[in-house]
């Protein structure tokens, strides 16, 4: 499908009334985990749309560009409203954060497998070893205050056992800043980097404004330990865009982004009245666009192909298991960030600003949240709580009576150094 040559309503025509804006919640004990991740996503999605639009609405200088600007954010608004509320009123903020995870998983894998820029696909597979982590860490959180086994929520498409340790994430804020594409990457990496800027900018502003709301003090400072890792992660992945996009170029990339998005949401969405949904904002969106590329010819007297030069939807995105993917990204779990380069801890010099930063936060793993929360679980149940397929691939993270929080910390772990090089040549 070319967005740009199908047929489109008037913006004006998509305002929905109260009775339209309010959907029918998912069923939580029945509903596919992968119809919770695209609603998750297409939240995120829709926050950053509208995000930008007003970001760009505070730095432009024309009323009348301002004023479409407006038109258009008000439709994304209200579909952002809409998608928001199919998550059911009985779903408590840690079963949603188990989805927001799994998305997170199984998102980064989905697009890094399918990556051909280098660079972009380092810092996809750097970051999924990370969220791959949190999903244990919440899933034992799960477990220990409520008795919820995760891998039901999950489907058991996604395994929950250790990746890179959370406390091991926490690196100075300069070395969270990439090597930008440019207007010549291709249209799958621009998507690709669109697609998982606004991902991972939405799970950390759910887990900045649920970590208040929680009902439990090691909850709260969980959400609070790994809504840091997560503002790390937009650091990265937003400074993959391309720089010298103008802001109308950028609105286009942003309108075809979400086009693509419902599209391929359309496509692999089971439950009826939500596929209809995704079907309806499609449309929408497809009005979106073509209002962005007559704003693009209007200002600046550049033509949609310009930026988009073949504009035909690439392979559409499917959300899926990725359980062997996971697998084999995991042998850099002692793998860190060193500006924009990645790095064995063991190779780090003792002045690296990762063992400052280091000993800033994580004085003492014994006060570390996500560190914290498998020492209770241990306390309580003698081992940790995994969802697996098979043993865990790195030596070092076997452990079920342990939570090691040396691994991609310690300059003096060497384990599975054999399978990080291998790891690292595979990349």
């Amino acid at each position: 499908m070319n967005p740009f040559e199908e047929k489109c309503a008037p913006i004006e025509d998509m305002f929905q009334d109260w009775s339209q804006l309010y959907p029918r919640s998912y069923d939580p004990f029945t509903v596919d985990p992968y119809t919770k991740c695209r609603i998750i996503l297409m939240n995120g999605t829709e926050f950053e749309a509208q995000w930008f639009s007003r970001n760009f609405s505070r730095h432009a200088c024309d009323n009348d560009l301002r004023r479409e600007l407006a038109l258009t954010r008000r439709v994304e608004q209200q579909q952002q409203k809409k998608i928001a509320c199919l998550k059911p009123i009985g779903e408590t903020v840690l079963e949603h954060t188990i989805g927001y995870e799994q998305l997170a998983v199984d998102l980064t894998a989905a697009l890094a497998s399918r990556e051909t820029d280098i660079g972009v696909k380092k810092a996809l597979h750097f970051a999924l070893l990370e969220d791959f982590d949190h999903l244990y860490r919440y899933s034992d959180l799960l477990d220990m205050e409520c008795g919820t086994k995760a891998e039901h929520l999950l489907g058991g498409y996604t395994e929950i056992m250790p990746g890179r340790p959370t406390i091991s994430e926490h690196r100075f804020p300069y070395d969270d800043i990439r090597y930008p594409i440019d207007a010549s990457a291709s249209l799958l990496t621009k998507l690709n980097v669109n697609i998982i800027t606004a991902a991972e900018q939405q799970t950390m502003n759910y887990y900045m404004n649920q970590q208040a709301f929680y009902k439990t003090a090691l909850g709260r400072k969980l959400y609070q330990e790994i809504a840091m890792i997560e503002e790390q992660h937009v650091s990265q992945y937003e400074s993959l865009q391309d720089p010298h996009a103008t802001w109308l170029e950028m609105l286009l990339l942003h309108e075809y982004t979400e086009c693509y998005l419902y599209y391929s949401c359309y496509l692999d969405e089971t439950d009826l009245a939500i596929r209809q949904m995704w079907e309806q904002f499609l449309m929408m969106e497809i009005g979106h666009l073509h209002k962005a590329a007559q704003l693009l010819e209007k200002y600046e007297n550049k033509h949609y192909s310009q930026v988009i030069p073949d504009a035909r939807f690439p392979e559409p995105l499917h959300l899926g298991s990725n359980i062997e993917y996971v697998r084999g990204v995991l042998g850099t779990v002692n793998v860190t960030a060193k500006h924009e380069h990645y790095t064995a801890v063991a190779d780090l010099p003792p002045s690296a600003d990762f063992f400052r930063y280091q000993n800033s936060v994580n004085p003492d793993a014994a006060i570390v949240p996500s560190h914290l929360v498998i020492e209770e679980y241990l306390k309580a149940f003698g081992e940790d709580y995994r969802y697996q397929t098979a043993p865990h691939p790195v030596a070092a993270l076997e452990s079920r009576d342990c939570d090691d929080t040396r691994v991609g910390r310690s300059p003096t772990e060497t384990a599975d150094a054999e399978l990080l090089v291998r790891t690292l040549q595979k990349a």
